[in-house]
């Protein structure tokens, strides 16, 4: 006779109104920090020191779009093989696109990154943005996203991670762990950058480790298609988890 206990059942998918993504703005505040905390331990501390100037950032950061960090790099460095910022944009945009092949669509990133640096150019005469870190930061992240290819992510990390203003760059991965636990309810990427905020302290060094740390996980453990959500720390607390189990769909799902 087949010992039944071998064969749990799940337990019923908890309620809708029970889920974090239902609770209000300061519920969800406190279940960020409670993440952030877990991921330290996980992951560790993570020091906001720039790791790149600022037009590496910005330009790498366009090429990294949907493409490795990796192959973003290569990119970077073959794309400088063409000289400096003036003569990318004076270079023919096919060789642009060549110099950034490692990069996905180099097609469509080339005459961007090419309008970027001339309109950044066109606008302060050159090409130094440490006048971002004087600015308030809503001025300057409207000035970075109304250069032509420069969206919110973009401007934020470049904001972050350079000049350690306060805001929070959502990148795939941070959109998606956020999501599945219900920190936010499902939304785009472009909403979820003020709908976290809101939720966050504004601490540059507290957001940049927290971003850091959630893009870790996402790439660990907490995939795009098939989770690990058996090994995933923060489960306890996992609006997936708790309507799904160990059977979390795919994030476009």
């Amino acid at each position: 006779m087949t010992d039944g206990s071998l064969f749990p059942q799940q337990s019923a998918p908890a309620p809708a109104e029970a889920l974090n993504a239902a609770q209000p703005a300061p519920a969800r505040a406190e279940l960020l920090a409670w993440m952030a905390g877990l991921l330290r331990a996980e992951y560790g501390e993570r020091p906001l020191i720039p790791r790149r100037v600022p037009m590496h950032e910005l330009i790498s950061t366009i090429l990294s779009q949907r493409t490795t960090h990796a192959d973003e790099e290569a990119a970077y460095q073959e794309l400088c093989l063409l000289g400096d910022w003036d003569e990318i944009i004076a270079a023919p945009v096919d060789a642009v696109a060549h110099a950034i092949r490692r990069s996905n669509y180099p097609e469509s990133k080339a005459p961007r990154i090419q309008a970027t640096l001339s309109a950044i150019k066109a606008e302060r005469g050159g090409y130094d943005l440490d006048f971002l870190a004087e600015l308030p930061v809503a001025d300057a992240l409207k000035w970075l996203t109304n250069l032509p290819g420069v969206g919110v992510k973009t401007a934020s990390l470049v904001l972050l991670f350079n000049f350690a203003r306060p805001v929070f760059p959502v990148d795939t991965h941070v959109h998606r762990v956020t999501t599945r636990v219900g920190a936010i309810p499902r939304m785009g990427e472009q909403a979820a950058h003020r709908a976290l905020l809101a939720l966050l302290p504004p601490d540059a060094p507290h957001l940049y480790e927290l971003h850091v740390n959630l893009l870790r996980h996402g790439q660990k453990v907490c995939h795009w298609t098939a989770p690990k959500c058996p090994v995933c720390i923060l489960r306890d607390k996992c609006d997936a988890h708790a309507i799904y189990g160990n059977r979390v769909p795919s994030f476009g799902k």
